[in-house]
C-alpha cells in the first residue's frame, strides 16, 4: 500500500462514527452525550433499520446510510440485559431492532411527508417541545427473531397502525381469534424480557419500549440534531 493509502486509512480508523440522514447531512453521534451503538455492545443483537429501507408505511428510506441501532448508553445497558435473559429463557432467539435514536433532521423530513395526511398521527410533530423520545435515543422498537434474524409472527408487521398491534386490545383480539395464542405468547415473552430490563411499553404499539418516562427522558438526555 502506497504511503498514501496507509494515511488515508488511519484517518478512517480514527474518525469516529456517525448517523446520517438521506440529504448526506452527517450527524458525528459522538457530539451526543452517552450515545452507543448498540450492536457492539450486545452479541447476537440483530438490526434492521425499516425507516433506511422502503419497508415501512412511508414506503421511503428517509435514514440513508444510518443503518445501526444507536441508543442512550442507558437504554443499551437495559437492551442487554434483556437480550442475555432471552437467551437463558429461548436460546433459539434473539432480539431484532427495527428503529432506535432518530435525528431530529430525519424526525422533520418524516413529518413533512405525513402532514395533512392521515397518516400525521402516528409521527410526532417535531415543531413542539416534546417531539419524539426516538429523537433521545430512548426508544427502541423492536422484535423476537430466529438467531440468523427471521422474525417471528407477533399477529402484526412492525408499524401496523390499528387494534390488532395495540397491546390495550389484545384480550379482545384474542377471545375475537384475530390474535393466535402463539401470537400473545410471542408478545407476552417479548414484554417480558424487555419490562425486566427495566423498560417501559406503550399501549399502542407491541413493538415500542422506552428506556425512562418520557418526561424523565426529556430531562435527562439530550436531542439528537
Amino acid at each position: 500500500m502506497s504511503r498514501t493509502g496507509i494515511v488515508l486509512l488511519v484517518a478512517a480508523l480514527l474518525t469516529p462514527p456517525l448517523l446520517a440522514s438521506n440529504k448526506g447531512a452527517k450527524i458525528d453521534y459522538s457530539s451526543v452525550p452517552g450515545i452507543e451503538d448498540a450492536a457492539e455492545k450486545i452479541p447476537g443483537l440483530r438490526v434492521e433499520l425499516k425507516y433506511s429501507t422502503t419497508d415501512n408505511f412511508l414506503k421511503r428510506d428517509v435514514y440513508g446510510d444510518l443503518e445501526k441501532c444507536y441508543l442512550q448508553k442507558d437504554a443499551v445497558r437495559m437492551l442487554s440485559a434483556a437480550t442475555a435473559d432471552l437467551k437463558r429463557m429461548r436460546p433459539d432467539l434473539t432480539l431484532l431492532t427495527y428503529d432506535c435514536a432518530r435525528p431530529s433532521s430525519v424526525q422533520r423530513q418524516m413529518w413533512e411527508i405525513v402532514k395533512g395526511t392521515p397518516q400525521q398521527s402516528y409521527v410526532a410533530n417535531p415543531n413542539t417541545k416534546t417531539g419524539s423520545i426516538h429523537n433521545y435515543g430512548c426508544a427502541v422498537d423492536l422484535t423476537l427473531a430466529t438467531l440468523k434474524g427471521k422474525p417471528l409472527d407477533l399477529g402484526t408487521p412492525f408499524d401496523f397502525f390499528g387494534k390488532l398491534a395495540q397491546p390495550r386490545h389484545e384480550m379482545s383480539m384474542l377471545r375475537a381469534g384475530k390474535l393466535t395464542a402463539e401470537q400473545f405468547a410471542n408478545r407476552l415473552l417479548l414484554r417480558q424480557v424487555m419490562i425486566r430490563a427495566g423498560f417501559l411499553p406503550i399501549a399502542s404499539e407491541w413493538w415500542h419500549f422506552n428506556c425512562a418516562p418520557n418526561q424523565v427522558a426529556r430531562k435527562k438526555y439530550q436531542k439528537i440534531p
